[in-house]
């Protein structure tokens, strides 16, 4: 009976328990938001819910995974290739959505690649850096480092998919930056990126592209036609005043004012709701999953953990951060989704496997934390 007791309670401990249960309410408010505008035409709620359910399941039986094998250099580079087959594969077969090239559809089931690909960058920068990390300064692995990072990058822009492509960049300058690169060698990334979107604002994006990063910058300017979106996502958070309208009562999202109200814009058709009250509990969610992955990410067994855990962070605070931005106006539109909360399956699907390895991560941390660990899930203070 102790025996297995103590069977299941090692089990248990692989889990991060805080971390998961943050992520139920901000699953449910994406659930309900949908359901509140939803109509006999559409099924978000339903074809949600069942993402919903695999994805979870993919977060629990990753959990069980060793993850040590990810520290080969072969494994890495397998799925490094792989990720440019598969991106390289959609201009052949990928099918064509809103203007870009970035999804799979098979048997009615549409799947980007892009979202996987992300948390397969972390992992290559993750070895890359652990490896490299008291060389950090020498600028030639900034530069090996932006090679890998570049060659994603480009094959995801020229879907075009800009806002995918940001989320890539911000990976690695954020992993850069926790690596510990000089201060010289940041005025250098900065300088290059600055050259990059001027050669980017003449030879790569798209006119709506451009439209969008104008409409930010004179958000006035075009109300009734390439700026609607951002414009109607501002008005839509402020009506939420204090307190919301109430489940079911958004009347911008309800009467079609706010456009693509389940994906880009669900954050606007919450706030209307729920109000500032709603948003600040959000918030306060989406910390408390940051604060866990970092928590888990100190206690790696090594630096490849540890950094892994430092991208997974990043990942999910570009991907936030830069949705609240554009939907109150503050950034461009990108099409970036909210984690957890947007419809779609392919980022849930990998936002759970990103945190499904490192809770596999978790089941070999250092021993000098297992107690630590323990005392924290019983709540027992040691001094």
């Amino acid at each position: 009976m102790r025996e297995t007791l103590s069977t299941a309670w090692n089990r248990s401990m692989r889990i991060d328990w805080i971390l998961f249960l943050a992520t139920l309410p901000i699953l449910a408010a994406g659930l309900v938001t949908m359901s509140s505008f939803g109509t006999a035409s559409n099924n978000f709620f339903s074809h949600q819910l069942v993402w919903i359910v695999v994805s979870i399941g993919v977060f629990f039986a990753f959990s069980w995974i060793d993850f040590r094998f990810l520290r080969r250099t072969s494994v890495l580079v397998g799925l490094f290739l792989a990720s440019c087959f598969m991106l390289l594969l959609l201009f052949a077969v990928g099918h064509v959505s809103k203007g870009a090239r970035s999804w799979f559809n098979i048997g009615g089931i549409a799947f980007e690649p892009a979202d996987p690909i992300k948390i397969v960058l972390i992992l290559i920068l993750a070895k890359y850096f652990s490896r490299r990390h008291v060389e950090i300064a020498h600028v030639r692995h900034i530069i090996v480092s932006g090679v890998y990072t570049f060659i994603i990058f480009g094959l995801i822009l020229i879907q075009p998919d800009f806002g995918s492509a940001i989320i890539i960049f911000l990976i690695w300058f954020g992993m850069v930056l926790v690596s510990g690169i000089s201060r010289k060698h940041l005025l250098i990334v900065f300088l290059i990126g600055a050259v990059s979107f001027f050669g980017l604002w003449n030879f790569g994006f798209k006119q709506f592209q451009k439209d969008r990063i104008l409409n930010f910058i004179h958000p006035l300017t075009h109300i009734s036609g390439s700026g609607y979106n951002a414009y109607q996502s501002t008005i839509t958070v402020g009506s939420g005043q204090i307190l919301g309208k109430g489940i079911g009562y958004g009347t911008q999202s309800r009467l079609k004012f706010l456009p693509e109200y389940q994906t880009d814009f669900v954050f606007a058709a919450f706030a209307e709701e729920w109000g500032f009250i709603g948003v600040l509990i959000l918030f306060i969610l989406f910390g408390i999953i940051i604060w866990r992955i970092l928590v888990n990410a100190m206690r790696g067994a090594t630096n490849f953990e540890i950094l892994y855990g430092a991208g997974l962070a990043i990942f999910f605070m570009s991907h936030f951060f830069i949705n609240v931005g554009m939907n109150m106006g503050i950034l461009p539109v990108t099409g970036i989704t909210v984690p957890l909360m947007s419809y779609g399956g392919s980022h849930l699907l990998t936002e759970f496997a990103g945190l499904g390895i490192l809770m596999g991560m978790r089941r070999y941390a250092r021993a000098a934390h297992k107690d630590v660990i323990q005392n924290e899930f019983l709540g027992v203070v040691t001094g």
